[in-house]
C-alpha cells in the first residue's frame, strides 16, 4: 500500500495542474449536484410544514357530556392515523376568536350567549396526512354521535396531494439529470488523467507488471480526486448556503451523513471511472 500512495504522490507531482483541474472539474459537478440537493431538501421541509396544518376539526353537539368527550378522544387516540387529539371547549373557543378576530372585538363584547361549539381537533401521524387517509378518518369520526358537522378542508388536501406529485417527479426528473451529468462529467475528467499516463500503462505492462499492480495506483488516485472533488463540493455549498441564509432566506444544510454521502459518491465514481480506463487501456495494449 505504500508503494501505491508514493506512486500517487509522483503522479501528482509529475503533474499538478491536470490533478489540480481534475479536482476542481469534479468539485464543480458535484457542487451543481450538491445544490439541486439541497433544493430537495429544503422543498421537503417546506412540505412538512405544510403537512403538519393538517387536521380534522370535529364539531361537538351543544350539552356533550365532558365524560362521553374525554372515552371518545381516548378511542380516537387509538386509531392508528392519529398522533394527537386536542379538545376545545366552547370557551376556549371564544377566547381563540377574540384573539385571532380582533376586528370582530366589537361583536364579541356584544355576545350574551357564546355562540361557538366545543371541538377535538384531530393531527394526522405522518405517513397519513393525504387526502385518502383523512377522508377515511373523518369518516369514522363522523360515526360518533356527538358530531354535528366534521371540517378538514377537502379542496386545500387535494391541492396538497397535487404539490407532493408534481415536488416527487421534479427531484426524481431533474435530480437523475444531475446525477447522469454528474457522473459522465467524473468519468470523462478522470479518463483523460488516465490517458495522460497511456504511455506509462503501456511500459509497464512491457516490463512485466500485472494488470492488478498497474491499477492499483489509478485506482487510488480516482478514488482520492473524486474524494477531494467532494470536498470541495461540500464547501461550496456550504458558501453557497450562507450566502442564501444572509441575503434572501433561512435555509437548511445537509446533514451530516448526507454530507459524507456527497464525498463518498464522488470517490466511488472516480474509483469506478478509473477502473473502467485503465481497464480499457489493459485490454488495448493486450490486443495490440
Amino acid at each position: 500500500m505504500r508503494l501505491v500512495l508514493r506512486e500517487v504522490m509522483r503522479t501528482v507531482s509529475r503533474a499538478p495542474v491536470l490533478s489540480a483541474l481534475s479536482v476542481t472539474t469534479i468539485a464543480f459537478a458535484l457542487f451543481v449536484l450538491g445544490l439541486f440537493g439541497l433544493v430537495a431538501i429544503n422543498l421537503r421541509a417546506a412540505l412538512d410544514d405544510v403537512e403538519e396544518r393538517v387536521e380534522i376539526v370535529t364539531y361537538l353537539r351543544r350539552g356533550t357530556p365532558i365524560d362521553v368527550v374525554t372515552v371518545a378522544r381516548s378511542d380516537i387516540e387509538a386509531f392508528p392515523e392519529v398522533q394527537s387529539v386536542t379538545y376545545v371547549s366552547e370557551e376556549d373557543a371564544l377566547v381563540r376568536a377574540r384573539a385571532e378576530l380582533s376586528e370582530f372585538q366589537g361583536l364579541f363584547d356584544d355576545l350574551t350567549v357564546n355562540p361557538l361549539p366545543a371541538s377535538l381537533e384531530v393531527k394526522l401521524s405522518p405517513g397519513f396526512r393525504d387526502s385518502e387517509s383523512v377522508s377515511r378518518v373523518a369518516e369514522r369520526l363522523s360515526g360518533f354521535w356527538f358530531a354535528s358537522d366534521i371540517r378538514y378542508g377537502q379542496d386545500w388536501l387535494a391541492k396538497l396531494d397535487r404539490l407532493r406529485s408534481v415536488a416527487a417527479v421534479v427531484v426524481l426528473v431533474i435530480g437523475g439529470a444531475f446525477g447522469v451529468a454528474s457522473v459522465i462529467i467524473i468519468g470523462t475528467t478522470v479518463r483523460m488523467a488516465v490517458l495522460h499516463r497511456s504511455k506509462e500503462i503501456a511500459i509497464m505492462r512491457l516490463v512485466g507488471a500485472t494488470d492488478s499492480f498497474i491499477r492499483r495506483p489509478f485506482l487510488l488516485d480516482g478514488a482520492l480526486k473524486g474524494a477531494l472533488g467532494g470536498l470541495g463540493a461540500l464547501a461550496l455549498n456550504l458558501a453557497a448556503f450562507a450566502a442564501i441564509n444572509a441575503l434572501i432566506l433561512r435555509t437548511a444544510f445537509f446533514q451530516p451523513m448526507q454530507a459524507l454521502g456527497l464525498v463518498v459518491f464522488g470517490a466511488v465514481f472516480g474509483l469506478a471511472a478509473s477502473a473502467l480506463s485503465v481497464g480499457r487501456h489493459l485490454r488495448h495494449v493486450a490486443s495490440g
